[in-house]
């Protein structure tokens, strides 16, 4: 790693643990969303450093969705059994949700159903003012457009037109009685970014982001592995390849990229070829062109 590359990540890492510091310093009842993914594992030990020697004060949130790959709720309960963290599981076990199965995954419904509403009914439950998020500016162009500290007004409805100003990383955490705040520490950090400080930091992850042989089907323009939720249908072709992921979700609909990627430097080396977000293997951004921000208008992260 370059010392520019070192010195960047420094900046990053003081950034951020100042955000954490200055979430819990003045927001009251915080929780933090941890989706098991590589942004949430940097954001976890981001916060572990924020507050040690003390254990992290403030509750980790996962949605689970049900249709999760199953290597992430093993790492999930392991990882966070391993470091004391006090977690919080929510699933939305309503009719219309428990009615959805893995072809719906991709859908708009899905999302608000699965997801959307377990988290809105989770932070309403907890009576949570104040919502930590791994969400990366550069990731998704609705996300570009985020504040750190992003205001929510009425159930955590999104309006990209009413944030405050952020100048010189001043935050103003006041809230009206109408409001929530969702905290992004990550904005500022790219892709490359947060691999070269699992290098730097040596971060656990999912097993699923190395490449191995898998079998896969291509479905709704992406790849995606054929396991207990997708079975290969008729006329769909399965391919068996080496294959890793850049990003994780639900496994119905998040797409492996082909790659022979079996460690951080080699995913290192082969994200500086590349010209293309992780989120473009999601389907369900794939919905309309403004997808996204329509989802976290209704409340989604």
């Amino acid at each position: 790693m370059s010392d520019y590359s070192i010195s960047a990540l420094k900046q990053l890492e003081a950034e951020s643990i100042h955000i954490f510091r200055e979430a819990a310093a003045t927001c009251d009842r915080l929780v933090m969303l941890y989706s098991i993914g590589k942004d949430s594992s940097v954001l976890l030990k981001l916060a572990e450093k924020a507050f040690y020697p003390a254990k992290i004060p403030f509750q980790l949130v996962h949605v689970d969705t049900g249709y999760k790959f199953p290597e992430m709720i093993s790492f999930r309960d392991a990882y966070t059994r391993k470091i004391g963290a006090d977690l919080v599981v929510e699933k939305n076990m309503s009719a219309e949700a428990q009615a959805l199965g893995p072809d719906d995954a991709h859908t708009d419904y899905y999302i608000y159903h699965k997801k959307t509403k377990p988290l809105l009914d989770v932070l309403g439950r907890l009576n949570v003012q104040a919502a930590i998020g791994g969400a990366r500016r550069e990731e998704e162009k609705a996300r570009a457009k985020e504040r750190v500290f992003s205001v929510r007004f009425n159930v955590s409805g999104w309006d990209p037109k009413q944030q405050r100003p952020e100048l010189w990383h001043l935050y103003n955490t006041d809230l009206a009685d109408n409001q929530t705040m969702r905290i992004f520490p990550l904005s500022n950090w790219t892709e490359l970014d947060i691999w070269h400080y699992i290098q730097q930091e040596q971060i656990e992850l999912v097993p699923l982001y190395f490449a191995k042989e898998m079998q896969l089907v291509k479905r709704h323009g992406i790849h995606i592995r054929v396991d207990d939720f997708t079975k290969p249908k008729d006329g769909e072709d399965v391919l068996t390849a080496m294959a890793r992921y850049r990003t994780l979700g639900c496994a119905p609909s998040t797409g492996a990229v082909l790659s022979t990627a079996t460690n951080v430097e080699e995913i290192i080396a082969e994200l500086m070829e590349v010209k293309t977000s992780e989120r473009q293997n999601r389907a369900i951004d794939q919905t309309s062109s403004a997808s996204m921000e329509k989802k976290k208008r209704e409340g989604y992260f």
